[in-house]
């Protein structure tokens, strides 16, 4: 049984939502920390964070050093001293190892995975929701069996799911072409007591501009930061690439001999070789900004976005500052959730959890 409510509420109806008393919440494979900011940013109290990577820990620890980070792998944590105190448990828990899942076997099935870890935390806490997020090919991974195992374990811990949605993350105000997916979980004694909705959009898409310069998200200007370069070959190619193009605006022969091999297999790749335009939102970022199948070429000048244009474009505060080298910190930004949708998505949780009859 799905959990609705038949209110559909405007974005700035949302906007207005606050917690009516103290939400707390607990976070498994927390990264850089764009889901926990938006979580905040809603309303949640986060009493602790968990994560393995140590630049990424000491991103959270660097900017909320009240929070409780601990950097651990999560199969040597015990999680049962947090049992019925916890509001929220989130995660964007990894999904590798799931080739063999779906064999009707539920929680027994997901064993050595990450998922696992996810599940056993729930078990263990049993908080009054939960939040996964992965990538949208969760969905169809393995022909759908891994979807169907991950809800019919959440349902074998006692949890009404939410049917899983995609969420587009350039219609939360993020300037971005992203997807998540989404899946969200009631403790079935709160089931028919607790009312959820997924966020509305967002009335505009945000574009690059509103990412990089003073407007509607940001009161001024990206501020100067450290980045990657080119190479002077690259640079020299990437010259010839208008805003929003890509290898197929490269002389023909030029294209060739940067494309290799890639070049005869014709269709998509237009992530290579790739500018971006003032007037569109980004590509999805990945985990670095100058990778040849992958690059995400400033609009104007030859040279790949800045660390602070990347935690732009994931709509990371211009005070967030991330740990780490460089590239540990374009890792970083890559892989989180955008803040804003986090923001979002927070606020539907909130408002669900203050539906709470007594």
């Amino acid at each position: 049984m799905q959990t609705i409510d038949l209110f559909s509420p405007t974005w700035e109806e949302e906007k207005q939502v606050v917690p009516n008393q103290n939400y707390k919440s607990i976070e498994l494979f927390a990264g850089a920390g764009g889901l926990a900011l938006g979580l905040e940013m809603a309303g949640f109290e986060a009493v602790l964070l968990n994560e393995w990577d140590k630049h990424a820990c000491n991103t959270l620890r660097h900017n909320r050093p009240n929070w409780n980070v601990l950097e651990s792998d999560v199969c040597d944590i015990d999680f049962t001293k947090y049992r019925g105190t916890i509001d929220l448990l989130s995660g964007g828990f990894p999904c590798q190892a799931f080739s063999y899942a779906g064999k009707g076997k539920g929680f027994d099935d997901v064993r050595g995975t990450m998922f696992f870890q996810f599940a056993r935390a729930i078990d263990e806490v049993q908080p009054k929701m939960i939040l996964g997020e992965n990538v949208r090919g969760l969905l169809n991974h393995d022909q759908g069996r891994t979807i169907a195992t991950i809800k019919k374990t959440l349902q074998e811990l006692g949890y009404t799911i939410i049917e899983p949605k995609i969420l587009h993350a350039v219609k939360y105000q993020v300037p971005q072409k992203r997807e998540r997916v989404l899946i969200v979980g009631i403790r079935n004694d709160l089931a028919k007591n607790i009312q959820f909705h997924f966020p509305v959009p967002y009335h505009r898409e945000m574009k690059m501009t509103d990412a990089l310069k003073a407007g509607e998200l940001y009161k001024n200007d990206v501020p100067k930061s450290v980045g990657q370069e080119y190479t002077e070959k690259k640079k020299n190619i990437l010259d010839l690439v208008p805003p929003g193009g890509c290898w197929r605006d490269l002389p023909d022969e030029v294209a060739r001999e940067y494309m290799k091999g890639s070049y005869h297999l014709g269709g998509g790749k237009t992530g290579m070789a790739r500018r971006l335009s003032w007037n569109e939102p980004s590509l999805t970022l990945t985990c670095s900004p100058a990778q040849t199948q992958t690059e995400r070429c400033h609009p104007d000048e030859t040279r790949p976005l800045t660390v602070r244009e990347y935690a732009r474009i994931q709509t990371f505060p211009d005070d967030w500052e991330f740990q780490g080298t460089i590239s540990n910190q374009y890792k970083q930004i890559g892989n989180a959730v955008p803040v804003n949708l986090a923001y979002a998505v927070g606020r539907s949780l909130i408002r669900a959890l203050n539906t709470q009859k007594k």
